[in-house]
């Protein structure tokens, strides 16, 4: 589908600025760390960190295991609806991405403010303590959702594994001579700033949540409506070429 001006509405954001992603990823680092510090070690930005809890809960002490057992359907229903959401909008001839990261803004206020209007919780498995936790969950979803469907030449902004496998790599091969090629060390610049960002971010997350409560979601949220309105107003402008 095309718009106005005969730009395709339906593709996606090829070109953007690697700039993005280290903003993305500050978002999920943030988030992580604070989810798992104010909300007995629930994992946001993905899911693979609550099934490996999921088994220290039910051998141990830990607390919050219907908070992580409950993380990936509501983590599944997120990437669904961004992925209904993503192809309504495509039908109307409208860029998805702004979007998406308006969603995802909303759900992250809601996660904060439903944090400070309800905090501190009877228990890690209370309902208010499962609202706000599953709002941090959906929001994340969002961004593992809209980071494949807008963003294919950014690297993965939720989930560090294979980014910095891959950084070890290009970064070995670049000090040993064996990457000439352009493509390595464009791949490289491309994943550092996700990875850098996302540590920075934990670091805040924790922090902020420990000295500001739940009002240091404020943080993530400005971010996202920044990008949001850069994305509105179209965001591939000068962007980097996509590897």
């Amino acid at each position: 589908m095309t718009g106005t001006r005969g730009q395709n509405l339906t593709a996606p954001d090829k070109a953007v600025p690697y700039g993005v992603a280290a903003a993305l990823g500050f978002v999920a680092g943030f988030v992580d760390a604070a989810g798992f510090v104010a909300l007995a070690g629930l994992f946001a930005a993905h899911v693979t960190g609550n099934f490996v809890l999921i088994g220290a809960a039910l051998v141990g002490d830990a607390g919050g295991l219907v908070a992580k057992l409950l993380a990936l359907p509501v983590f599944v229903l997120a990437v669904a609806g961004a992925r209904l959401l993503a192809l309504g909008l495509e039908r109307a001839g409208r860029r998805p991405l702004p979007w998406l990261l308006a969603v995802e803004a909303l759900l992250l206020a809601g996660f904060g403010g439903a944090g400070v209007v309800l905090a501190p919780f009877s228990g890690a498995d209370s309902p208010s303590a499962l609202l706000v936790g599953m709002l941090a969950v959906a929001a994340m979803g969002v961004q593992n959702a809209l980071g494949r469907l807008c963003l294919p030449n950014l690297a993965a902004t939720t989930v560090m594994t294979v980014n910095v496998t891959q950084a070890v790599i290009d970064a070995v091969d670049v000090a040993l001579g064996r990457a000439a090629d352009a493509a390595t060390r464009a791949r490289l610049r491309r994943i550092l700033p996700a990875v850098l960002a996302f540590a920075a971010g934990a670091l805040a997350g924790a922090l902020g949540v420990a000295y500001g409560a739940f009002w240091c979601a404020l943080l993530p949220v400005l971010l996202l409506a920044g990008l949001t309105a850069a994305a509105a107003r179209g965001l591939t402008r000068g962007a980097a070429p996509p590897v």
